[in-house]
């Protein structure tokens, strides 16, 4: 699990011109810059273009769509969130018991989908998580799950354990039930020492 490669998010990609990347990195760049300066809603691509200093055409060529854009900023953040999975610090990253290692990844999990809500929204379609990320946070619980020594079927507790951790669920927690983070992460963590048997 720890030595395997960042699995893609939409599909085997051909590798793209060392330009490209770089055009491409500066826009998505821009698009966050202007997430963290006011809000998802209001992010458009004329702001985005203006902001990278290119013609908008170019930000719909890279893109195709508004989706598009908003798509590729969560595979980017997908992907920054599976390394740190993969071989960044613990307790998310190695190092740490298995147990720790669930915990941090449950508390991490439901903050970066909170945090991504709007973003997941306007990604409308294009926002669907793709098969290799739904994947690889249920291989990596199993893995967990398979270290703490739990029996039976680990596929199918993995994804009991992934289905509170879904934006849906959490927004009806955080904003029709009135949960705090806090009582989320402790729900998680109850969650856990139940399917562990701690």
């Amino acid at each position: 699990m720890e030595g395997m490669r960042l699995l893609p998010l939409a599909g085997e990609a051909q590798p793209e011109r060392s330009d490209a990347a770089r055009n491409r990195e500066a826009l998505l760049a821009a698009a966050a810059e202007l997430i963290d300066l006011g809000c998802v809603e209001q992010v458009t691509m004329d702001a985005v273009a203006q902001l990278a200093g290119v013609g908008k055409g170019t930000v719909f060529r890279r893109f195709e769509s508004r989706e598009g854009l908003m798509a590729a900023l969560l595979d980017r953040s997908e992907t920054a969130w599976q390394a740190s999975i993969l071989s960044g610090p613990p307790p998310l990253g190695p190092g740490a018991p298995p147990l720790e290692r669930l915990h941090a990844f449950g508390h991490s999990r439901l903050e970066v989908a909170l945090r991504h809500a709007a973003l997941i929204r306007a990604a409308g379609h294009a926002g669907a998580r793709a098969y290799a990320a739904v994947s690889f946070t249920a291989m990596h619980v199993r893995y967990l799950l398979g270290e703490l020594g739990v029996h039976g079927d680990l596929g199918y507790l993995a994804t009991a354990l992934l289905a509170p951790l879904e934006v849906p669920i959490l927004e009806q927690q955080v904003h029709l039930e009135h949960r705090s983070l806090d009582q989320l992460r402790t729900g998680w963590d109850d969650l856990v020492s139940r399917v562990v048997g701690c």
